[in-house]
């Protein structure tokens, strides 16, 4: 009887060690669609990680946590972090991709209602454009009003005091830089980037981070708002990944709930 108890206290003591523990584990989304930055956010502990071009990550868990995994190109999925997988600190999760589909309905043609095939079985033509009668054009990303206006600004330069020898000086950059135009021109565009940077990733971004970071409703704009006043907002989040954008955010988070606490 006596063998019986011990054995007992020791499973039950060792299922008590398991379950206190915290331990990196390592995991694999598998996925016929791009298994590359599904958002990985471990909802109980508050943590967050993305899947990298092989769909491989590493996160910290507990027994019982709840892993959450989501994208755009897949369903979300959650995950209960169970005893055998913290033992083998290997989880493998396998999402279903994510297919937009559209009532059926009938317009010359009876469509499908997936969405990728009915678009390849339209007929339609093309709209013309430059290439189409020969002439040049411009394939870069539309400009702004203010960065329109900047170029038109144009921007002063000494070499261009070199005119005077010739009487072909510029005027415009030369009196929109005395003036300041120039300078509250370049200010413009600045803070627009700024914004429409900020605008993407709140669209993108918000949802995950948020779970893992909770802020009231009325707080979320306020703190995004803040973070791209910080210096070095262009630098961490323009061309920059997801992951590295989130430990961003993440960082910004801690000063926003410091200065939270402060007022």
């Amino acid at each position: 009887m006596s063998r019986i108890l011990i054995f007992f206290l020791f499973v039950i003591f060792s299922f008590q060690t398991i379950a206190s523990q915290t331990i990196e584990i390592s995991g694999k989304v598998e996925s016929k669609a791009n298994a590359e930055n599904i958002h990985v956010i471990n909802k109980t502990r508050q943590l967050f990680t993305i899947t990298d071009r092989n769909g491989v990550f590493a996160i910290s868990v507990r027994l019982y946590d709840t892993l959450s995994f989501s994208s755009i190109q897949h369903l979300s999925k959650n995950i209960i972090i169970s005893k055998q997988m913290v033992l083998d600190k290997v989880i493998y999760v396998e999402m279903e991709e994510q297919i937009n589909e559209l009532d059926e309905v009938i317009v010359g043609k009876v469509l499908t209602g997936n969405l990728k095939s009915d678009i390849k079985n339209t007929e339609g033509d093309p709209p013309i454009n430059f290439f189409d009668v020969g002439i040049p054009g411009y394939q870069g990303k539309p400009a702004t009003q203010s960065e329109r206006r900047l170029h038109e600004a144009g921007e002063f330069k000494p070499k261009m005091l070199l005119g005077l020898l010739t009487g072909s000086i510029p005027l415009n950059p030369i009196l929109n830089g005395i003036s300041g135009r120039t300078k509250t021109l370049k200010k413009r565009v600045e803070i627009e980037t700024k914004e429409t940077l900020i605008l993407s990733i709140k669209s993108r971004l918000s949802k995950d981070f948020l779970a893992s970071n909770p802020l009231e409703d009325y707080l979320v704009a306020d703190f995004f708002y803040f973070c791209a006043d910080d210096e070095n907002f262009m630098k961490h989040c323009k061309n920059q990944s997801d992951f590295k954008i989130l430990i961003f955010l993440r960082m910004k988070y801690r000063q926003y709930k410091d200065n939270l606490n402060q007022e």
